[in-house]
């Protein structure tokens, strides 16, 4: 896109809900009906989060909770159709969403005597448990509908079980009263991660994407990297990492900047499967790159017992070295096909974007001022988003007239709606999990079953991670194994609290773009037109660091910013040459040095993962090996020995 071809922002905003909702047209009557439901809940949020008195009475939690649940349970059967195919709202998703609404609201009326007097009402409970898997079926497909329901229902045959699966029983009404009423369930931590925590980021990433940001930080890309060989790649891991921030969806990421990256990239030479791959990498690691990040972040913070910044800061290092990675791989890739990068006249000017987007980083520095410095914590993105509003009428591209705000609201109750929908299901699992007392046993049993080996209780963890996330519940996996391997790890090695529950999150995550499942790198693939296996294992090869890093700073907190910091005076250095030998042995390519002959490869590409182990034994075994190869790479490209390509 060159500099003068700038579509409003409005029109070039990426719109996740066209991928997964039926809203339709921006003012179709059912785009008006969630909107103005969404207002509703979202003003409510507002409200509670900032103690703004409702009929002279400041909203209690139980109150907020049950409004917060009825509103967006209500825009999710509207929004979220039954069946791929319906694109109208049928009387039963209305009907369903009046009742959904209706008990919440009742519910709501009865917050006080729900807490202190343990109030219930069985039937109703039964139908807002039924209305809510209905919800995580139509949000996360049959798979996670089946991870809520079983362990779900698991209270109710936790006796039947044997050894650490072993659990306290308990009868359906106890169950339900247990899921829906108390704070072990809906009234815990699901609903105030995504009600609380999570929602001003969500309004945050919707005003960023409604007026513009997603296309300003792809001109952005274009203008900083375009114009170097295999351009086109690099301004998609760029763009990727600053939009999933953003958004903290990998599937919206993909849907949005993929749409537009992947087309370019295949157009200066990349395979389809190759491009594909580049952007499920990217995209999957942009929802772990600070500032935003995902929900998960906000789960982690809430799980130990830390404020989000921590969080934030312990994210840059493991972010940055698995984009620096893959950075070095598609440049290599580049440099052995003999790649270039787009023709100058077809890039947008850096003057002229950061003249039109400067807005929306002084939004993105201000929200870090925030977090870091002032530690406003969810308060910041409140307050992010109003200066956004008011930077935008700066601008008559971003300026907020009643349409752009129309869609500002829409894009915000999409965000909100759909994270609501995958998030508040879960709570039936950490209820499960909470009342039959298996979280213990579970953690007791691993540390038996490892035999107080921490290498063998990592193992069966990582296993874990793999089979929870394969199915893109990443989410789930985190919350199931922050009650149940965490402590374990913790309890035999000694490890930072940190550190560990990075850990399971990375690896929860990198299941996405790993076969068999890679949802990521499917989706990628579709859009690409390349085959979904083979592009979910060139995803996993180029996200190669995903899958040792995170076993380096379990060993090694200072690379999560925790402890004593002065070993990355070593660490940080000897893992990025080892980044880089590992990346030329697997694209055949060493950056300053040249081609890698085939026979040199795989060893290219050991001696670097050897060298980046944070070990000083094995660092400086590798290095050796690493020099002799290095030598040996740089003898040949001189004396004009070629890797075939």
């Amino acid at each position: 896109m060159s500099a003068t071809q700038h579509p409003p922002a409005a029109e070039t905003a990426v719109e996740p809900s066209s991928e997964t909702t039926r809203l339709g047209g921006l003012f179709s009557f059912t785009s008006i009906a969630f909107v103005l439901l969404c207002t509703f809940g979202l003003g409510m949020g507002l409200a509670y989060v900032f103690g703004v008195p409702i009929g002279g009475r400041r909203l209690i939690e139980g109150q907020y909770y049950w409004v917060f649940i009825g509103t967006f349970l209500a825009a999710a059967f509207i929004a979220l159709p039954a069946v791929k195919s319906h694109t109208h709202v049928p009387i039963y998703d209305i009907v369903a969403a009046a009742v959904g609404f209706g008990i919440c609201m009742w519910f709501s009326m009865y917050a006080w005597e729900i807490v202190q007097a343990g109030w219930t009402n069985f039937y109703a409970g039964v139908v807002l448990w039924l209305l809510m898997l209905e919800i995580a079926r139509r949000s996360g497909g049959i798979p996670f509908l089946l991870v809520v329901l079983v362990l779900g229902l698991y209270p109710l045959v936790a006796d039947y079980f044997p050894g650490l699966l072993m659990g306290i029983p308990y009868t359906f009404e106890r169950m339900i009263e247990a899921h829906v009423f108390r704070t072990e369930g809906l009234m815990g931590i699901t609903t105030k991660i995504v009600a609380e925590i999570v929602l001003g980021f969500l309004v945050f990433a919707g005003v960023l994407i409604a007026t513009g940001a997603g296309q300003f930080f792809i001109d952005l890309a274009n203008a900083g990297f375009g114009k170097y060989r295999g351009g086109p790649a690099k301004v998609s891991i760029v763009a990727s990492a600053f939009f999933g921030s953003l958004s903290g969806s990998i599937f919206s990421n993909i849907a949005g900047t993929g749409s537009i990256t992947i087309p370019t990239m295949k157009k200066v030479g990349y395979p389809p499967h190759y491009a594909g791959a580049i952007e499920a990498c990217a995209s999957t690691g942009g929802v772990v790159m600070p500032p935003v990040m995902g929900a998960i972040a906000f789960v982690m913070a809430i799980t130990i017992g830390v404020d989000y910044a921590t969080v934030m800061v312990a994210a840059i290092l493991p972010s940055a070295l698995f984009y620096f990675g893959l950075i070095l791989q598609v440049d290599a890739y580049a440099a052995r096909k003999g790649l270039v990068g787009m023709k100058p006249e077809n890039l947008p000017s850096a003057r002229e974007v950061m003249k039109r987007g400067w807005p929306f980083l002084l939004v993105m520095i201000f929200l870090v001022w925030g977090l870091l410095y002032m530690r406003w914590e969810y308060y910041a993105p409140w307050y992010a988003s109003a200066l956004m509003i008011a930077l935008s009428f700066l601008q008559r591209e971003t300026m907020m007239t009643p349409a752009r705000i129309f869609e500002t609201l829409r894009q915000v109750g999409t965000l909100v709606t759909q994270t609501a929908a995958i998030i508040l299901p879960i709570a039936f699992v950490v209820s499960a999990l909470t009342i039959t007392g298996v979280t213990g046993s579970m953690t007791s049993g691993l540390v038996a079953l490892g035999g107080d080996n921490v290498y063998l209780v990592i193992a069966l963890g990582v296993l874990a991670c793999f089979i929870m996330g394969m199915a893109g519940l990443a989410i789930v996996a985190y919350i199931f194994l922050a009650v149940t391997l965490a402590p374990a790890i913790i309890e035999i090695g000694g490890l930072n609290t940190v550190a560990v529950h990075f850990f399971i999150v990375y690896y929860a995550m990198l299941s996405v773009i790993t076969p068999p499942v890679g949802a990521a790198a499917f989706l990628a693939a579709t859009i690409a037109g390349a085959k979904p296996m083979l592009t979910s294992f060139t995803a996993m090869r180029l996200g190669v660091v995903i899958y040792f890093v995170p076993l380096f700073f379990l060993f090694q907190p200072a690379l999560v910013l925790q402890g004593d910091l002065t070993p990355l005076i070593y660490v940080l250095p000897s893992i990025i040459i080892g980044i880089t030998l590992l990346s030329g042995g697997l694209e055949g390519y060493l950056l300053g040095v040249g081609m890698v002959r085939p026979w040199l490869r795989l060893p290219l590409g050991i001696a670097g993962f050897a060298f980046s182990f944070p070990g000083l034994t094995t660092t400086l075994v590798a290095g050796v090996a690493s020099a002799v190869l290095v030598a040996v790479i740089w003898r040949d490209n001189r004396n004009g020995v070629v890797a075939v390509p």
